[in-house]
């Protein structure tokens, strides 16, 4: 289905990568999928036949310090663009679009600011505001246990190191469509966040800690189209970042899934891969 590949950076690090290209003339339309936290970076399988379908061709990678890509303390989520450039150079790939669920949100929205020569469009379904956001009560409505550790990585790498050695449980307060969803098309989900904590918790200390610092670009820099798509019940990251974005970004349309959790709001991911093939203007 997808053929992985480690691309040699030029600091020494590694990356792995992610491809469903059939062949080097694969005319499709190119995305990068961002993946959450914690996931390796492997394309979204159950949205494989809506790409079949829209001549989709999917691109990714495990962000650094997640299965084969070299770790990188204290990157920021800017340092996204900068990754997805190098394999879009690798890849002879000129212009393509992004999309990313929940933290992969946000490096989406990256690519999208800094690479506005090459980025057609952006999606980001169910993804964090920045930090600290003017407007916006960042943690009101998130799990508590979200509070906590997000909390712990606001305090620092030596705080959310003890935190995440300390064996408190994560409940992301799933809702019932949440757990549907769950035992359905998306229990892909096991498959990648299983490999992603392997070799221990660095990646996702990494990713946290770079939610809740500076992300090194501001969402309104985004001139590509971009949709925000998000469920109303969502406790992992509350709706009400998508919509402090929607405000913050010129270019954003929003649409709310009332009654989506963090999960099942990937149910209508699909619908988001046709707004994305319309609004790259290659259909």
């Amino acid at each position: 289905m997808f053929t992985e590949t480690d691309l040699e950076l030029g600091d020494g690090r590694t990356l792995h990568m992610y491809d469903t290209a059939v062949d080097d003339a694969d005319g499709r339309l190119a995305v990068f999928w961002h993946h959450g936290t914690p996931n390796i970076g492997a394309p979204p399988e159950p949205l494989f036949p809506a790409a079949a379908r829209l001549g989709i061709r999917w691109v990714s990678y495990d962000r650094p310090g997640y299965g084969g890509s070299t770790p990188c303390p204290g990157r920021d989520v800017a340092s996204a663009a900068a990754l997805v450039s190098s394999i879009a150079d690798a890849l002879g790939i000129d212009q393509f679009a992004v999309m990313g669920h929940s933290g992969g949100g946000p490096h989406a929205l990256a690519c999208g600011a800094l690479l506005p020569e090459r980025v057609l469009c952006v999606v980001s379904v169910a993804g964090l505001a920045p930090f600290g956001a003017e407007g916006l009560d960042w943690f009101a409505g998130m799990a508590a246990s979200g509070v906590a550790s997000l909390h712990a990585a606001a305090e620092g790498r030596t705080a959310k190191e003890s935190y995440e050695a300390s064996g408190a449980e994560y409940d992301p307060e799933f809702t019932p469509a949440d757990r549907a969803a769950l035992s359905g098309a998306w229990s892909w989900l096991a498959e990648v966040v299983g490999p992603a904590m392997e070799a221990g918790p660095g990646g996702l200390i990494d990713d946290d800690l770079a939610y809740v610092a500076p992300w090194g670009f501001d969402p309104a820099q985004v001139v590509a189209p971009v949709l925000l798509l998000h469920g109303g019940r969502d406790r992992v990251v509350p709706s009400s970042h998508s919509q402090w974005l929607a405000r913050r970004c010129p270019s954003a349309e929003l649409r709310l899934c009332p009654d989506d959790g963090h999960i099942s709001v990937l149910n209508s991911s699909a619908v988001a891969m046709d707004w994305l093939r319309d609004h790259t203007g290659q259909r």
